[in-house]
């Protein structure tokens, strides 16, 4: 069932309060997640991405309850991985020439995943537009290793949101939909450690893209990502966050991370953790056995540590192997 963003924007995506991980078994999701897909009905009908195939079924049949699959003018494929695009084959089973929007590196992605170079691929870059009706455009802006080669976000003017795919989201269920609606310390906690554990790795992107968009000087009114809650509420928020995540974050912490065979090195841990809180009363001190604890988490605290340590015992000349999930 379609559900109202703004105006004639709906969302009809997958709210999955059973998921326990993605990315395979690399990412822990404790707070369920969502797969984002949004409907616009303007003088034209597109879709924004859909969601992954184990529920490729219930969203065609949810689609098809809310308008004639054959009314729709096309598809917007920000990425063409499968937790966005999982739905796609079973849908263009009943349009096959639904035109489908994306960059030139998605559709070899998608090509290569469905087998269908048949499909009426449309080849977009940044700055490139479509008219939907109304008076009002879609603008596409490309997204590189944000965290894919082929990832873009597309911008509705008029109603100035912007889809942001993978950016800005998080693995976070939020019934509600909305920023303003979720818990405000799970939802920042589970930001960052979406951006800890994912996007991390390309700051030095993130920072150069957040700059490409700001001088674009388009008005954002709502940031609507694949994952996670809708900012609708001081949407720039979570750009801002995002770009003091990019530059060399950092709290005032500490974090002692361990391994340990007889809990010698466990003590060690807990003796240092002491002394650095005798030493310095305002620095927060975390400690974790890796052994014990999910390392998406320990990765998140990490993230925001301006200082952080590690100790294992040696086993047959080496580290524990459990402690080889640190690095």
């Amino acid at each position: 069932m379609k559900r109202l963003v703004k105006n004639n924007v709906s969302w009809i995506g997958k709210i999955d309060w059973e998921l326990k991980k993605f990315h395979g078994d690399d990412y822990s999701v404790n707070h369920g997640s969502s797969q984002n897909a949004y409907l616009i009905e303007e003088g034209k009908t597109v879709l924004i991405d859909t969601i992954w195939k184990p529920y490729d079924k219930q969203f065609r049949e949810n689609l098809e309850k809310e308008i004639n699959l054959d009314k729709l003018d096309f598809i917007v494929v920000n990425h063409g991985e499968v937790d966005h695009s999982g739905a796609l084959p079973y849908l263009m089973e009943k349009v096959p020439n639904l035109p489908i929007y994306c960059t030139a590196n998605a559709i070899k992605s998608l090509v290569g995943q469905y087998h269908h170079p048949e499909w009426n691929f449309k080849v977009v870059k940044t700055g490139d537009s479509v008219d939907i009706g109304n008076g009002k455009q879609l603008v596409f802006v490309e997204m590189r290793m944000l965290h894919w080669p082929d990832s873009m976000a597309t911008y509705l003017t008029g109603d100035n949101i912007l889809f942001s795919n993978d950016a800005f989201g998080q693995h976070y269920a939020v019934e509600e939909l909305f920023n303003d609606k979720a818990d405000q310390c799970l939802l920042w906690n589970e930001a960052m450690k979406y951006y800890a554990n994912i996007l991390n790795p390309f700051s030095p992107l993130v920072a150069r893209k957040i700059e490409e968009i700001v001088a674009l000087n388009l008005p954002i009114d709502i940031i609507a990502p694949s994952h996670g809650a809708i900012w609708r509420d001081d949407p720039l928020q979570i750009v801002n966050a995002y770009a003091a995540w990019a530059d060399s974050y950092q709290e005032n912490q500490i974090t002692i991370v361990y391994d340990t065979m007889w809990d010698g090195t466990k003590q060690l841990a807990h003796a240092l953790a002491g002394e650095i809180h005798a030493l310095d009363g305002d620095t927060v001190v975390k400690v974790f056995s890796i052994s014990q604890t999910n390392k998406n988490d320990i990765m998140t605290e990490v993230f925001k540590s301006r200082l952080f340590l590690t100790n294992s015992d040696f086993m047959l000349f080496g580290l524990l192997p459990i402690s080889i999930q640190v690095g």
